[in-house]
């Protein structure tokens, strides 16, 4: 069974763990829109600590860090899953994450989460993957 998952206005963490769950029940999972999923909490604190990530390592040796909001994304979701283990890689490769709609799935159903919308939020302070990516450099069409 494929499930594509419409990415936009949802907390990553919550997209995350969602998506982390029903990939080890062995679902296809593909995200559309990552770039517009968000990341709740001060600005000024996200923007710091993904820029403290991505320095704390070296080209060689890691931790890797993507400055692009789809890889960023499945890597959130990598962390929600046991991946050195074999049902975690199995798993980490049924999960897809795509910038905008791709054109096999303009036409398809989009579905969402729910419980990982940011209206949850009871304030108001969160920064989209885009705004994120942008700010450690990457590319964002």
């Amino acid at each position: 069974m494929v499930m594509i998952i419409d990415a936009t206005d949802l907390i990553v963490g919550r997209l995350a763990s969602t998506v982390a769950k029903r990939a080890l029940l062995g679902e296809k999972i593909d995200i559309v829109n990552a770039e517009k999923a968000v990341v709740t909490g001060n600005r000024t604190y996200i923007l710091k600590e993904y820029k403290r990530r991505i320095d704390m390592g070296t080209w060689a040796k890691g931790p890797f860090f993507y400055r692009s909001a789809d890889r960023l994304l499945r890597r959130s979701i990598r962390g929600m899953l046991p991946y050195k283990q074999e049902k975690g890689k199995k798993a980490y490769k049924r999960i897809m994450c795509w910038k905008g709609v791709p054109e096999p799935f303009a036409s398809q159903k989009l579905e969402s989460i729910k419980d990982a919308h940011v209206s949850k939020v009871p304030h108001l302070r969160y920064v989209s993957l885009r705004d994120v990516v942008k700010f450690l450099g990457g590319k964002c069409e």
